[in-house]
């Protein structure tokens, strides 16, 4: 894990920057509004929690803060949204970055944890942690190989590191994802419904690592459904039918 600090300097951009963000799906009489002109600001060292009903838009604007899809520029009649949609990650507007552009800052500074844990499961727990290391470049393979190791260590996995992922249990494995997306000392954790698919032994442990990183100075920005663990976030957004109809401080 990594300590980012405690103190954010009055110059600092803002990690996370959404602007008048909307996300259109589909198409004719089958299109969607998904989000409808959110504005959002995460600071360093933030943990927030973003909540509200099934379709309100929550995992949506977690990827477009991710740089994982794009926000739509017009409206369903072809009118240019004012001011323009945007999204900026460490004060980058995304917008102008091409999709290879887009994927190394997305890989230098965005981690990923989703509620499935897409690991290879012919890789064994320190090879799927490497991973994203590797491909960054910045690490050799011994090096990736060895800060692997220490993540899970962190993680209580050091004695499952060689193990394959499909021989790990279901909270092995999301802690696993959980230090794959650490690898890269990201200065964002996003995670969608990280114990949504955990049971609740394993989803309080989640939850208790997930505090843990956020005290060490590490951002994070969570969706999820799960009120206790919501409410242990310092900062609850609240969306519905795609717009931030609430935000509070908690935890």
């Amino acid at each position: 894990m990594t300590d980012h600090g405690t103190t954010t300097p009055a110059a600092t951009p803002p990690l996370l920057r959404a602007a008048n963000l909307h996300r259109l799906l589909g198409s004719g009489e089958a299109r969607a509004h998904i989000l409808r002109g959110v504005d959002l600001t995460v600071h360093h060292n933030e943990y927030v929690s973003i909540v509200g009903p099934s379709g309100s838009g929550k995992s949506t604007l977690l990827y477009l803060l991710g740089g994982l899809d794009r926000p739509s520029q017009q409206n369903g009649d072809g009118k240019e949204f004012s001011p323009p949609s945007r999204v900026y990650i460490d004060g980058q507007d995304t917008w102008l970055l091409g999709d290879q552009e887009l994927a190394t800052l997305r890989n230098a500074k965005v981690g990923f944890v989703f509620q499935f844990h897409y690991l290879l499961k012919e890789f064994t727990a320190q090879e799927n942690v490497a991973l994203p290391m590797l491909k960054l470049g910045r690490r050799s393979r011994p090096q990736a190989m060895e800060r692997a190791a220490h993540l899970l260590g962190q993680l209580g996995l050091a004695d499952k590191r060689h193990r394959r992922a499909n021989r790990l249990s279901g909270g092995e494995q999301q802690r696993v994802a959980l230090a794959r997306a650490l690898a890269n000392e990201p200065a964002v954790l996003l995670a969608d419904e990280p114990t949504g698919n955990l049971d609740r032994r394993n989803g309080e442990i989640v939850a208790d690592l997930f505090q843990q990183i956020a005290s060490a100075g590490q951002t994070i920005v969570m969706v999820t459904h799960d009120t206790n663990l919501a409410a242990r976030a310092r900062r609850m957004i609240t969306m519905e039918d795609g717009r931030v109809i609430g935000d509070r401080a908690s935890g």
